[in-house]
């Protein structure tokens, strides 16, 4: 967002650098850039873009859909001069997680979102130029 939590946050904060999460459909995407833009101006460096529920699979025939758009995070980061750091895939056990407090990459480390959720990581290492450790996978 860019309201005055946020505004006040960037403020107060020294921070290394922002990731603008969004989902790939245009109406989002709209408010990554607001944020993106007043990242900008409080001269915080953006890291690049996030398209979250970028895609989901049917557990039951593992047919692919986009039911937010395809690819809008993609061009979004394009035109603004950034970079897509990852997509992540509408799962259900994200959210199941989250309301348990047993994050996916814990409870189920080798499904495909923690692996999204992994690489997504060691890319936001590399653009902060950190080392991003021993346990990760460098092949993803």
């Amino acid at each position: 967002g860019t309201g005055d939590v946020q505004l006040t946050l960037v403020q107060r904060t020294l921070l290394d650098g922002a990731v603008i999460v969004s989902t790939p459909q245009d109406i989002a995407l709209i408010d990554a850039a607001r944020g993106l833009t007043m990242f900008q101006k409080m001269d915080v460096p953006v890291l690049g873009i996030v398209e979250n529920m970028a895609s989901w699979s049917c557990p039951d025939c593992g047919a692919t859909s986009h039911p937010f758009g395809k690819d809008g995070g993609a061009r979004e980061a394009k035109r603004l001069g950034v970079d897509l750091l990852g997509r992540i895939p509408l799962e259900p056990s994200v959210r199941e997680g989250g309301d348990s407090g047993k994050p996916v990459v814990v409870e189920s480390p080798d499904s495909a979102v923690s692996a999204a959720f992994a690489a997504l990581a060691e890319r936001i290492a590399e653009t902060m130029g950190l080392d991003p450790g021993p346990d990760s996978d460098s092949t993803g």
